[in-house]
């Protein structure tokens, strides 16, 4: 994907300098904001003095009702945006509201705390401010996802992170969400976000932005309830064995397209990753995922045709992308409108 290379790069170097611009963290959150009255948010993947969530949080602090705020930053005691993270302390900052009524967060009203490691969350003081917190919402390291998720499961903490798509594949996440205990948010625009980054930007002259780098396929991952999550995918496509294949090593048929559904088929189908965007645990369920990191082995194994070691899916011998495996819940039966209605007849009159 265009502007993913440098993307890969870093993940493989545990480079992960990507910070989110504010308008996408204010697209996604206006969506939770009910989730947040009361509540201590925690923002442990930032620094604090430059970092667009704290910028969101504290500005909007009194609005969204917060408890309070506390942010961490990974051995950096710079204001460069950029630093090489040199330091062998970090800060931590504590914000709980407006104090002289300006409704902005001013110096004095911020608390500064000096970590005695280097903020990496993984650190048992870090760890100690995630248990103080209700809600987790940053840009975790791409290269340390895994890791990070399944800090916030062990700790059970509700979150919204910004991830990769193919996260979903790995075997420990999409156990997560064959669970129904994390799912995606409303994500970026078009499955692509710019990050201030100072990597060099290989994107399309159309998509490039200075000081950005245009990374593919990035979204949102949550535990929150959303509206989004229980929103019915219409379904308007006929079952035909042509348009819909069946795959050589799975007893499965093909969909190229979430929105190629079929209306009529109840059948397992194997769908791209992208359907987890539009994914209605109260419409379908998951079966399993066709990567040998994918996860539930015993029920995709029940449906394979040949032997292990084929993962990928294939249509007469040709090698697809990585598939979701997944079957309709249970339809309601629908009202036929040709059918005549039997009306109680009306009583005769009794004659007097």
């Amino acid at each position: 994907m265009p502007g993913n290379e440098n993307l890969h790069a870093a993940m493989r170097n545990r480079k992960d300098e990507f910070y989110t611009q504010l308008v996408d963290i204010e697209n996604e959150l206006k969506h939770y904001k009910e989730h947040f009255r009361g509540k201590t948010v925690l923002c442990n993947c930032d620094d604090p003095r430059v970092s667009n969530f704290f910028h969101y949080f504290s500005y909007n602090f009194e609005q969204l009702g917060l408890k309070k705020l506390i942010t961490t930053c990974y051995k950096n005691q710079e204001r460069d945006l950029f630093s090489q993270h040199n330091s062998e302390r970090a800060i931590w900052l504590e914000y709980n509201g407006d104090k002289n009524g300006n409704r902005i967060p001013d110096p004095e009203e911020i608390g500064i705390n000096y970590l005695k490691g280097d903020g990496d969350f993984r650190s048992a003081e870090c760890i100690e401010l995630l248990k103080q917190a209700d809600i987790v919402v940053t840009n975790p390291p791409f290269s340390l996802f895994k890791e990070y998720v399944a800090q916030l499961i062990e700790y059970d903490k509700k979150f919204v992170i910004i991830g990769h798509q193919n996260a979903i594949k790995y075997k420990e996440m999409f156990s997560l969400f064959m669970g129904n205990r994390i799912w995606l948010g409303y994500g970026f625009k078009g499955s692509a976000g710019h990050f201030i980054s100072n990597y060099e930007d290989v994107a399309s002259a159309g998509d490039h932005r200075k000081g950005m780098i245009r990374v593919s396929g990035v979204t949102w991952f949550t535990n929150l309830q959303i509206p989004k999550r229980n929103e019915e995918l219409i379904l308007y496509k006929q079952y035909n064995p042509e348009d819909y294949p069946r795959y050589d090593n799975y007893d499965a048929i093909n969909v190229d397209k979430t929105a190629d559904i079929s209306v009529d088929y109840d059948g397992i189908m194997g769908v791209p990753i992208t359907f987890m965007d539009k994914y209605n645990p109260e419409q379908f369920e998951i079966i399993g995922c066709t990567d040998r990191g994918g996860d539930n082995r015993p029920m995709v194994n029940a449906i394979r045709l040949t032997e292990r070691a084929e993962d990928s899916p294939k249509i007469k011998g040709k090698k697809l992308y990585t598939r979701i495996l997944i079957r309709r819940r249970q339809r309601a039966v629908p009202y036929n409108l040709d059918e005549e209605i039997q009306l109680p007849k009306a009583a005769e009159p009794k004659n007097n």
